[in-house]
This record gives C-alpha cells, structure tokens and sequence, in this order.
C-alpha cells in the first residue's frame, strides 16, 4: 500500500468548516492507517473485517462513532470526524471504510433514540471494536420504499415482540454481534407504523440464510427472522417511531457517504496524475498531452465540488440543523457520481493496466459502484433534493 500521508486531502483542512481537533483527528488517522492497515489480512473478506474493527477500536478510532456519555470523542456524533475518517480510509482501504462506517451506522440508532440502559450494554463494545455492529433495514421489496417493509413485530405477552420476516443486503451480515431491526409494529398505515429493535446475534430464530457476494466484496447477507423473541425494552425509541429513527440515523450517515466517495476519487486523481507523470509516449510523458490535462482537470473539479458539499452537509448538522436532509443528499448525489466519472477516467488513462485485477484502479472502479445505489440510491437522492425545494419554495413567509 502506498504511503499517502495527509497530503492526499489537499488544502480540505484549511477551509473554514473545520476546527483543530478535526485536522489532529485526521492527521493521526492517515498516518496510522500508511502504518497499519497494509499488515491486515486481505483475503478472507470476514476475518479482514473484523481484524479492521479490532485494530480500529484499540487504536482508539472507533470512538467517533459513539457519544462522549459512552467513551465517545464529542456529546453528539460529530459528523465532519465521521467523513474526515471515511475519507481517509477509503482512499486507502476500502474494506477499512466499510468496517468503520458499519461501526456507526449500526449503533447511531441507539446513540440518538436508544435508553439508557441500552447504550451503557452495547457502546463501549463499539467503540473498543470488541462488538460489531450491523443495520438492518432493507428488504427485497423495501428498499427505496421503507414503507412497504413486510417484516412484522408482533406483541408477545406485555414485555417481548416477536419478530417475522427477512432482511436483504444486509452489510455485516454474518459477523454482526447485534442488529438494529426495522420492522412493522402496526401503530399506523404505513411508515408511521414501524419501530425499531436491537436484536442480538445470537438470539433464537434469527438465522443466515445467504451470504451474498458483490463485486466490490463485503461481508454482506440475508437475515431471517422466525418468531424471533425479544424484550420490548429492545426497542429503539418509542412504538411506530422507526421511521423517525431510521431517517435520523441516514440523516447523519448520509453525508459520509458521500465523504467515502470522495476517498475513493481523491486517490484516483492521486493515482491518475501519478501515472500521467510516469508514462512515456510520443517523446514525452501522457500528462504532456492535452486531453489528458483536459481529463485530470475534470476530474479535480468534480473532487473540490464534492468535498465542498460534504463538509457544508457534516459543518450545517454539527452546527445545530434538526435536519440536513437535503444538504445530505445533495453530498451523496454529487459526491458519488462525481467520483464515479473520476475513476472511470483513472481507469481510462491507466489503458490496458486500468483493468488489471490488482492495479488499484481497478479496485476503485469496483469499490465505488455501490455507493452510487445503498443508503439511497441517486435516483432517490434526486427525488428528495426536488421534493424538500418545491416544500420550501410553496412555504408562506413566516412560516
């Protein structure tokens, strides 16, 4: 693995959305990550997940991912350090990103909506990186549609729910040692009918009934749920509140997204310029020629556009915003396609070596093809950046 250093984010760190504390936060992370992560194991996709999260909890970084009540680095979750972490790792380490990333997407439901009780028996285990976390909201038919989730939880006597049905895509499935499930409680029609539950690895009739593989590989799987019995004090908020919980938790995820995307194109443009430098053709180098100028010109254009949009969606949440659902999608949106143009050029100056298994651009094109379709698809984000305009733009003054 190349050592990048922090210079690989450019001049980010000096632009005003960032305080001391971020740009320590992300210089000790870069340089423990060129130190650390190329002595991880690489080929069996379960067992490099978890030695991630363990190095990444005893290095101390996982504490980003709960709040400073549970061993956490700040009150509430601090949304720049969470998309300066997934920035730096993902420009390095796909399969690092991901480890972090779950870490928090997979308890920030109990660290916004959970009891007290909850966050004292499952956070420190996160944050040590002794407990693997996982989110468990999509299904066949819902996954853009959450409304029309089928998995039910049903009152079993007054202190257990039991839980049917089946999850899909699930990151973490089969090494998780806790779930957060959403599942239909029946409160109200639709969305405001559903409640969230912790559920634990281990609990009776939920089982794997499929590791899926993708291009970019992850532990990923489908979970099923036969009359899975848990306390109700499992559950996350109040009853029919798990939109609410689910949209709270995306709406402080989101933006990281976008921030991964952002690491996978900034070391394509790294990469991109490296080999234009190194490459001889027709009496000079492929950086002396035109289009190639035109292409990494291009491409730092699309990496400074997104960059600016995911630190304003992370600086306007950790300022205060109730919600930042449209700056957040607006960051994913632009972030994840822009970084998928940047690495489709890489590849393309790369020629031939662009394809070849191993060449790291190869890797990137594989790696950012799903950021473009999970936590909202683009198509989606799009929806929801015209749906929160045209709300505000027909708001009377006042109002």
């Amino acid at each position: 693995m190349v050592s990048l250093g922090i210079g690989i984010l450019g001049d980010t760190l000096d632009w005003p959305f960032f305080e001391d504390r971020h740009r320590a936060f992300a210089e000790e992370l870069a340089a423990w990550a060129d130190a650390t992560l190329p002595g991880l194991p690489h080929d069996d996709v379960d067992a490099a997940c978890r030695a991630r999260v363990k190095a990444l909890g005893e290095a101390g970084f996982l504490k980003a991912v709960v709040p400073a009540a549970h061993g956490g680095l700040t009150e509430a979750l601090d949304v720049r350090t969470l998309c300066l972490a997934r920035e730096t790792l993902a420009a390095r380490d796909g399969l690092a990103d991901f480890a972090f990333a779950m870490q928090g997407l997979g308890t920030g439901s109990i660290s916004i909506a959970g009891s007290e009780a909850m966050k004292t028996r499952i956070l420190p285990g996160v944050r040590d990186g002794k407990r693997i976390s996982a989110f468990a909201l999509s299904e066949k038919e819902a996954g853009s549609d959450v409304a029309a989730m089928a998995t039910t939880a049903t009152p079993d006597d007054n202190r257990h729910v039991r839980i049917d049905g089946e999850k899909t895509w699930i990151s973490n499935g089969g090494i998780a040692d806790h779930y957060v499930v959403f599942a239909r409680s029946g409160e109200a029609p639709g969305a405001r009918g559903l409640s969230a539950y912790l559920v634990e690895a281990d609990t009776p009739g939920l089982s794997i009934t499929e590791r899926i593989d993708v291009i970019a590989p992850h532990p990923l799987a489908t979970l099923r749920f036969d009359s899975c019995r848990i306390p109700v004090e499992n559950r996350i908020g109040g009853p029919g509140d798990g939109f609410k919980v689910a949209m709270a938790t995306l709406d402080i995820f989101r933006s990281t997204v976008g921030a991964a995307a952002l690491g996978f194109a900034r070391r394509a443009l790294h990469e991109t310029v490296s080999h234009a430098n190194a490459r001889k053709l027709f009496g000079g180098t492929l950086g002396d020629l035109q289009l190639s100028q035109a292409a990494i010109a291009d491409s730092a254009a699309e990496v400074d556009a997104a960059a600016l949009l995911v630190y304003r969606a992370a600086w306007t949440k950790d300022k205060g915003a109730a919600r930042v659902t449209r700056e957040a999608a607006l960051a994913k949106l632009v972030a994840t396609e822009n970084a998928q143009r940047v690495i489709d050029r890489a590849v393309q100056i790369h020629g031939g070596l662009g394809v070849t298994k191993g060449v790291k651009v190869e890797e990137l094109y594989r790696e950012i093809r799903a950021l473009r379709i999970y936590e909202g698809a683009s198509e989606v984000q799009k929806i929801v950046i015209a749906r929160d305009l045209l709300k505000t733009h027909g708001r009377k003054p006042g109002e």
